[in-house]
């Protein structure tokens, strides 16, 4: 009998983490509601501005790590490890510019 009271009740404490969440998804839908759609050719540089910022860091991972690799002899280790670490920032960078938006 007290489990399911328990079970009842509401937690005391509300999670505050669920409630940013919500108030962030209100906020982003009333500012569509306000705002409407994007125009097409503001969608479509905003995916190429996500592309070329995953990209570029990869990119700068894999010539580092190639002249790494050349200078100290290490077959693969150090562009494999760059190219890696060269599409985690990308991919933290998209992330946290998605979330702004």
């Amino acid at each position: 009998m007290a489990d399911e009271q328990r079970k009842a009740e509401p937690p005391k404490e509300p999670n505050r983490e669920l409630e940013r969440a919500v108030r962030r998804m209100e906020e982003r839908r009333e500012r569509w509601l306000r705002t409407g759609e994007w125009p097409v050719a503001r969608a479509l540089g905003m995916m190429g501005r996500f592309g070329w910022t995953i990209v570029a860091p990869t990119l700068l991972g894999a010539f580092a790590g190639r002249w790494l690799d050349k200078n100290f002899h290490s077959g693969v280790f150090w562009s494999a490890a760059l190219v890696f670490a060269g599409a985690v920032v990308g991919f933290a960078a998209v992330w946290r510019r998605m979330q702004k938006e």
